[in-house]
């Protein structure tokens, strides 16, 4: 089938690579003029490693735990499987050669005005803000705000470190040559509430970037035109994390491909139970957090990808 991909970011390419490996033909529009997600904190699950195993070179750091900083209460959470640092740049460009090298079409600069109708089938991977999803006249997602900015200090801990806030977090993560400080919060909470921590804490950032988060579950009932990754609002409830539900729902789209509805009744099968745990997992932990840290187990062991 012909096959146009609108987004080259990693669900994009990932698609792109293996759709392409089973002999259709693959065109990938990306409006920038280069691949690679810059403004992203690189956390992935060893579980990224099943979806594109040449990955594995790009390891920084392994990280087997996160530590909580409540008000009254410090609590550490070991991951049951670890995660890896990487450069989700350098993670897309890999994925992009392994698509072109399948057979692929990528065309940078491309920035798309309306919905190409020379082929059979048509992905939106295009992000938060997605041309595809707004074409099919569907409404968006929540939004919330990252910021990260970097410390030219080394940092090498096999832990991130995160300060609950409002509707979010701040975390610090450990680069080995550098430090990472960012937040995750309502768009007009975020800088405010991060300004707050960083003058508290004497810290001063060096090349602060931003970018929107989409959260939800956004799917169209259309048997030609599909979503997946960011435009679909696949990012986790928590710590907004997109890569591992984007290759997810990705992995899904090609087992029920080219049946566009049937994507839709397996990804929404697959997701919205672990939406509706992730809701309630993040709610009562913020509650016993805030209100009543006596109740919270000082160490616990969680199934980080699907649950916070």
């Amino acid at each position: 089938m012909r096959v146009a991909i609108i987004g080259a970011g990693i669900s994009g390419l990932y698609l792109a690579w293996k759709l392409s490996e089973e002999g259709n033909q693959i065109t990938v529009f990306e409006r920038n003029n280069q691949i690679g997600q810059k403004i992203c904190s690189g956390l992935f699950s060893q579980r990224i490693l099943e979806f594109i195993p040449k990955s594995r070179k790009l390891i920084q750091n392994r990280i087997d735990h996160v530590i909580l900083h409540f008000p009254k209460k410090t609590v550490k959470v070991e991951f049951s499987k670890d995660f890896f640092v990487m450069s989700h740049s350098q993670l897309d460009k890999l994925v992009a050669d392994l698509a072109r090298e399948a057979g692929a079409e990528i065309i940078l600069n491309s920035d798309i005005s309306s919905i190409p109708k020379e082929y059979d089938r048509i992905i939106g991977c295009d992000g938060a803000n997605s041309f595809v999803r707004k074409s099919l006249g569907l409404s968006g997602p929540v939004y919330r705000l990252g910021i990260l900015g970097f410390l030219d200090k080394p940092y090498s801990e096999s832990y991130v470190e995160t300060w609950p806030c409002r509707n979010g977090f701040i975390w610090k993560i450990p680069r080995g040559k550098e430090t990472e400080y960012g937040i995750l919060a309502r768009p007009k909470e975020a800088k405010i509430i991060l300004d707050e921590f960083l003058n508290k804490n004497n810290i001063v950032l060096e090349r602060t970037e931003s970018k929107i988060v989409p959260q939800g579950f956004i799917i169209p009932s259309n048997p030609l035109i599909t979503l997946c990754g960011d435009a679909a609002g696949l990012t986790k409830l928590w710590s907004g994390g997109g890569v591992v539900w984007g290759l997810s729902a990705g992995q899904i789209l090609l087992k029920t491909f080219p049946d566009f509805l049937k994507y839709k009744k397996a990804v929404r099968r697959f997701f919205i139970p672990k939406i509706i745990l992730s809701k309630t997992a993040v709610k009562l932990v913020y509650f016993l957090g805030f209100k009543t840290p006596w109740l919270l187990p000082k160490n616990s062991r969680i199934e980080s990808d699907f649950l916070l």
